[in-house]
């Protein structure tokens, strides 16, 4: 079956259903923040390589990390314990997409320009969030990613010290739960998630718990991260 191809006329996608078996939907469109927040609403996001055509995926075994289940080790505790740590939240969000951005320059990373620019402009209308952390008041790491209703989706860490993302992630995910956050959307499974707590669902259950948390958005936007 051909992928589908989005214009820039209209902003819509196919069924998500209709992805490819690698989670692969549609190419091309723009990364407006109505077609982001229609992606995310629907289970779909950008991933492509710098400069060329975006790709849209919706993976039907999503990788999920519930946020009162989050995993951290004895040794994670004890580092956290040893040391003075604090989150904050939107420091300073284009800094922290950035650093995500530069820590897997060497590797290939999806995160350019265009997505930076996108991301921002997300940030400015409320659905983006940057989590930072500080070790004795330095910054140790840090994540982003998009917030709507009670769902949060996942895009990059960064570290600058030891265990810097795995506090960071750890720390959010505790915020999460008190806020009623359903899942946080790691899309796709990494070894790191994985000692974190990540797991997979089903489709069906994935949408399940997406409906559940963006119909929250009307009372939960309000009182976003």
């Amino acid at each position: 079956m051909p992928v589908f191809r989005l214009g820039k006329g209209g902003i819509y996608f196919p069924n998500p259903q209709l992805a490819e078996e690698d989670g692969l939907l549609a190419v091309g469109g723009d990364l407006s923040v109505e077609r982001l927040l229609l992606a995310y609403t629907n289970g779909i996001f950008p991933w492509f390589n710098p400069g060329e055509e975006i790709l849209w995926w919706c993976p039907h075994k999503r990788y999920l990390i519930f946020p009162g289940q989050v995993h951290v080790s004895r040794s994670l505790k004890k580092h956290m314990k040893k040391h003075k740590i604090q989150m904050v939240l939107n420091r300073d969000f284009s800094d922290t997409m950035h650093r995500c951005r530069m820590k897997r320059e060497k590797e290939g990373t999806w995160i350019g320009d265009e997505m930076e620019q996108a991301y921002l402009a997300l940030y400015q209308a409320g659905f983006a969030v940057s989590v930072e952390v500080f070790q004795e008041e330095e910054l140790a790491g840090g994540l982003y990613g998009v917030s709507i209703g009670k769902c949060f989706f996942g895009e990059s860490m960064f570290s600058e010290m030891e265990n810097g993302s795995k506090m960071a992630l750890a720390a959010f995910a505790h915020l999460l739960e008190h806020s009623g956050f359903l899942f946080i959307d790691c899309q796709f499974y990494t070894e790191h998630l994985e000692t974190m707590g990540g797991q997979y669902v089903s489709w069906e259950k994935y949408q399940e718990l997406l409906g559940k948390g963006i119909r929250q958005k009307a009372a939960g936007q309000e009182e976003n991260l």
